[in-house]
């Protein structure tokens, strides 16, 4: 196990509520037979992260009937309907005191996001200083790696859908971006036509 498994946990945020797809929560959107949850976590273990949080919102209860989640630390979001931000709030609040020094945060709805991106973000953590990003041709994406020395700054900022946008703009001479494109693809299960991409 590296420095980095150790220091950074693996934060998904689930707890959106499909708006756009009919009110359908997208951690239970099925992906190769199983609950799109349950492959964020299998990506973000095979990618190195041995402490993955993830944060729950939009039928919370039934995403723990059917999902099977071994291993992870469930983070209730009552205000999930407020957007990502409230997500991205209690997700660090979560980390808060658990000795890590670093979160690595991924999105529920993005399956063309393999182990291989999660890895290359991972290692690009230094310090609880750290800022980085997968960036695919140029353009910051996730997964993004936060240093401890940033979450209070970045839950201070972090509303509405905007998650850590408004941080990482202010502090864009700090981000490592940490090109993926070559090995991922970046797109969101976000409407009925972007369900093609799940199998």
């Amino acid at each position: 196990m590296t420095q980095n498994n150790e220091q950074v946990a693996g934060l998904l945020l689930a707890a959106g509520g499909g708006r756009r797809l009919g009110g359908r929560p997208k951690a239970l959107l099925t992906h190769r037979g199983r609950p799109l949850v349950e492959h964020a976590i299998g990506v973000l273990r095979a990618g190195g992260c041995s402490r993955i949080h993830v944060v729950l919102g939009a039928e919370a209860d039934t995403v723990r009937e059917r999902a099977v989640l071994p291993g992870c630390v469930l983070v209730d979001n009552l205000d999930w309907a407020q957007g990502m931000g409230s997500s991205l709030r209690a997700g660090l609040e979560s980390l808060a005191g658990t000795g890590v020094r670093g979160a690595l945060v991924a999105l529920v709805d993005q399956p063309g996001i393999g182990p291989e991106a999660v890895g290359r973000v991972l290692a690009a953590y230094v310090s609880e200083e750290s800022l980085a990003a997968a960036s695919y041709d140029g353009e910051r994406g996730h997964p993004v790696l936060f240093g401890a020395g940033h979450w209070a700054g970045i839950a201070a900022t972090a509303t509405g859908d905007r998650g850590a946008r408004a941080y990482l703009k202010a502090h864009q001479d700090e981000v490592v971006l940490v090109e993926c494109g070559d090995v991922a693809q970046p797109y969101d299960i976000d409407t009925e036509g972007d369900l093609v991409h799940l199998e």
